[in-house]
């Protein structure tokens, strides 16, 4: 079981599986939001523990299109936690248990700051990955 939570404990959920994809999206949505290291999770893997109503949900304008989930009381970014979908990312810093998983890719590295080096080999896109 992997375990996940925000930083104050009041969101707790559990994966089943360990995800087997991890990627850092560097576009300023997602630095700005906290959460540009993920993991993609199955819906069917995740079960919640407590706090599911204490999870909230930012919906951006146009051109973005995917909700961001936080938690109400300490603001930690949960990715995409709550999706609808199948497959879905979730911020990597909310799990609790550590992952035989590296970063795989970089996607908008075209928004990267320039103040950050990649440090690793895995791929990189302009945008999403093709």
């Amino acid at each position: 079981m992997i375990a996940g939570s925000c930083c104050c404990g009041a969101v707790k959920f559990e994966l089943s599986e360990a995800p087997k994809m991890m990627g850092t999206c560097h576009c300023t949505r997602c630095r700005k939001l906290g959460a540009s290291a993920i993991v993609f999770v199955q819906k069917e893997h995740l079960s919640w523990v407590q706090g599911k109503e204490n999870v909230g949900l930012y919906q951006p304008e146009a051109p973005y299109k995917y909700p961001r989930c936080f938690c109400k009381t300490c603001g930690s970014s949960l990715g995409e936690i709550l999706s609808k979908e199948d497959s879905f990312p979730i911020a990597a810093n909310a799990l609790d248990t550590d992952l035989p998983l590296s970063n795989q890719f970089h996607e908008f590295v075209s928004e990267k700051p320039s103040w950050l080096i990649i440090g690793d080999a895995a791929k990189q896109y302009e945008g999403h990955p093709g």
